[in-house]
């Protein structure tokens, strides 16, 4: 990839003076952004979850909106029930090259990496070519001027390779190491930026040691010299409200100025602190110095930035009336035509059970990512002929529910080995409305265990008045509790029967 160093312009129209972080909140993690003109698309990980790789479009870097998914049919992604939570598909990274869309990702541990390709980033995206030679995680792809590809990955090794054919073309070698000492350098990006190429990489994992640091070379193999001031982003040691920041990638602007994407979180609550919305998509300025990328300070609250293009916010409310499933709905592991319809009857997501619980690894089960600390779920739920409803999940053994079925309403949750009905009463007759809500907490100095967020679970009566059936502490649905690489999704499920959700609404309420 060739990018040219040009002075900014401003094309008239008002610029974003301030825009708030993350740019693209909850579960989308390991961005990866490419430019056509003045059209800006990014994709992320998606893990365990289907479809995979979510692709979104952007005029201005700040506001973006989902288009699709380019893993979005069996013969792309295969998940079966053997894939680990927080396994499936790693790191991906979209580039536009002689008129095509490429991106390229590995689905771990089942499939390796594989390269897709589409002139529409909306798709149809194609079917996947392997690559066998490229046995790493977070590939890149870069072109030199001959046209040969270079693929980086997690090492930071390197190859070059047939994209037509998946096949490497040479074994593969070592370019650099990182900063001595650091752990895990993975997420290489290659650029060419006037004369030099550039790679830039993640270090120290994805945890609160996470960084970014630099190298340059004359050529896409080097040899690299580190950047003296690596690394050039990291929040570690310090008490800023966007931890864990790194994995990220750079993108020059069409009126010239530079920026990086990159993952953080917002851990919330006493020590240690506990992230539940999973890690995010955050936007930095970048200037140069001395031949460096320098990235500018990253906060809650950033100024300046491109001419503002910003999008009517989403409909807070799905009623299925669709030929197709929004591109935000996401399923574990697999989405099994059988398993649910939009016709049966029109107007209304009909989900059919085929694992009895939310421990399962193959739950039927359409959910979106959580993307508020503090929000509210409601959904129309006829559980007449089944046993499902609403939960917050975060995998198999961390998740919250409230569901209807068997003449009764009722509360289970799971944390770790302990699972437990909370709560149950008799069920109201006919369709009823389930609601969850999570209620960020506040900091205080009389509460240093205090946490995150409280989640209630419950159900509306025919007046709209909710009735809470249990409030739970939200530390035990985080990543700090769990592990993984992972964020709450909220969404509709079956374990028996049959289950039809008229609507689904998701307000934010922070």
């Amino acid at each position: 990839m060739r990018l040219a160093c040009s002075p900014p312009r401003i094309d008239g129209r008002p610029t974003i003076r301030t825009f708030s972080n993350p740019v693209i909140a909850g579960m989308f993690p390991d961005p990866s952004v490419c430019r056509v003109g003045e059209h800006y698309y990014l994709a992320c990980s998606s893990f365990e979850y289907f479809p995979g790789v979510p692709i979104f479009h952007s005029r201005d870097l700040v506001h973006w909106e989902q288009i699709g998914n380019a893993l979005d049919r069996p013969t792309q992604l295969h998940l079966p029930p053997t894939t680990p939570s927080s396994g499936g598909v790693y790191a991906p990274t979209l580039r536009h090259h002689d008129g095509r869309f490429h991106l390229i990702t590995s689905n771990v541990p089942h499939a390796g990496t594989l390269v897709v390709t589409s002139t529409d980033p909306a798709g149809p995206w194609s079917d996947p070519v392997r690559l066998p030679g490229v046995p790493g995680i977070d590939p890149d792809l870069a072109w030199d001027d001959e046209g040969t590809c270079w693929c980086t990955y997690a090492g930071i090794r390197q190859v070059r390779v047939d994209l037509a054919t998946g096949a490497a073309l040479e074994a593969p070698r070592r370019l650099w190491s990182g900063t001595p000492g650091a752990q895990w350098p993975e997420a290489p990006h290659l650029y060419r930026v006037g004369d030099l190429w550039y790679l830039l990489i993640a270090e120290g994992g994805t945890e609160a040691g996470h960084g970014i640091s630099v190298a340059r070379g004359p050529a896409p193999d080097g040899p690299f010299e580190p950047c003296p001031a690596n690394p050039i982003l990291t929040h570690r040691s310090t008490d800023h409200p966007i931890q864990n920041t790194g994995h990220g990638d750079l993108i020059q602007a069409h009126d010239g100025s530079w920026w990086l994407v990159f993952l953080g979180t917002r851990p919330r609550g006493g020590t240690p602190g506990w992230h539940v919305l999973g890690r995010e998509t955050f936007l930095a300025p970048v200037t140069w110095v001395d031949g460096w990328p320098v990235v500018g300070e990253v906060g809650p609250s950033m100024t300046g930035g491109l001419p503002a293009h910003p999008l009517p916010l989403p409909p807070a409310r799905d009623d299925f009336d669709g030929a197709d499933l929004h591109p935000q709905w996401i399923s574990v592991r697999a989405r099994p035509a059988l398993t649910h319809s939009l016709k049966d009857p029109p107007g209304w997501l009909t989900l059919h059970a085929q694992d009895r619980s939310l421990d399962d690894a193959s739950v039927t089960f359409v959910g979106r990512r959580q993307q508020h600390h503090s929000c509210r779920v409601r959904a129309l739920v006829d559980a007449g002929a089944g046993r499902g409803g609403l939960a917050v999940r975060l995998d198999e053994q961390h998740h919250y529910e409230v569901e209807a079925g068997d003449g009764e309403v009722r509360v289970r949750i799971r944390i770790g080995p302990a699972q437990q009905l909370r709560a149950s009463r008799p069920l109201p007759g006919g369709p009823l409305v389930l609601r969850i809500e999570t209620q960020a907490s506040d900091p205080s100095p009389d509460h240093p265990r205090q946490e995150p967020d409280v989640v209630r679970l419950g159900y509306e009566t025919v007046d709209g008045r909710f009735v809470v059936l249990d409030e739970l502490d939200g530390r035990y649905l985080s990543t700090e509790v769990a592990g993984g690489f992972t964020g709450r999704v909220l969404g509709m499920y079956a374990t028996a029967g049959t289950v039809r959700f008229d609507w689904l609404a998701y307000d934010p309420t922070e």
